[in-house]
């Protein structure tokens, strides 16, 4: 079946406004302009559009998808199943806040007991959902779906006491940070104090250590604009001072 631009958009839910922006960048081009100078899709176009949504709703950038779709090797039925996946622990992620947020209206409106380490579920799932909405898609393609979901289990069975214990860590490692930096000398003991605490930090999450990921992920933070404005914003320039800190701490050279 064809449609043009503007019953396509009645039939996803998307504006006629997006659709032509997703033809002019190439992601999404028409299967033909009729006669009359409209666009038409076929088949093909509303099934790629179906997986832009779903990659959307996954907060992948129009960029990324691009490539990702445009990829020789792409498997349509395999991303469906990844979709649905991912998708799935999005679901039950919010489904955990919403738990956490309705007992705790429960607890302060009618008394109804509630534990601590509850109160604290959802702050964790808040960690999780924010971590993969703004990283997900770069770390596990680094590091792998396997590795990334052990990680946010590990995360999720933290006591209260580890989970405050690690963002408190997490706020000392900004103070470290600019201590550190002041120095200017990433080998000193500041610095290597400051880098053996972050991979304290990584452990309260991280299902195993390794010298060359804890390498990896310093590497990252220089790499990838996100992580570099997080600790820049604190300490001018001390993202790639952290870095240099956390490779001479495992002495894995930089490539």
């Amino acid at each position: 079946m064809e449609y043009t631009i503007k019953k396509l958009a009645q039939l996803s839910g998307v504006t006629v406004r997006t659709l032509r922006y997703y033809d002019q960048i190439g992601l999404l081009k028409p299967a033909r302009i009729n006669s009359s100078g409209y666009r038409i899709y076929g088949e093909a176009g509303v099934d790629r559009l179906q997986h832009i949504l779903f990659y959307r709703e996954l907060e992948v950038p129009l960029e990324s998808i691009q490539v990702i779709l445009d990829d020789p090797a792409f498997d349509k039925t395999a991303a469906l199943q990844s979709h649905y996946t991912k998708l799935q622990q999005k679901r039950d992620r919010l489904d955990t806040i919403l738990a956490t947020i309705e007992k705790t209206i429960a607890y302060q409106e009618r008394g109804i007991p509630m534990q601590d380490n509850e109160k604290f579920n959802g702050m964790k799932e808040k960690m999780i959902e924010e971590n993969e909405r703004t990283y997900g898609a770069d770390i596990r393609e680094k590091y792998g779906d396997e590795v990334i979901n052990a990680s946010n289990t590990k995360l999720r069975g933290l006591s209260q006491e580890k989970y405050e214990a690690m963002q408190a860590l997490e706020h000392n490692l900004l103070s470290l940070l600019q201590q550190a930096y002041a120095t200017g000398d990433p080998s000193s003991e500041d610095a290597q104090e400051l880098a053996a605490r972050h991979k304290e930090w990584l452990l309260y999450s991280w299902p195993s250590y390794s010298k060359k990921a804890h390498a990896g992920l310093a590497e990252m933070y220089v790499a990838d604009e996100r992580f570099t404005a997080y600790y820049d914003q604190h300490v001018k320039g001390g993202t790639a001072f952290l870095r240099d800190a956390i490779l001479i701490y495992t002495g894995v050279s930089s490539d």
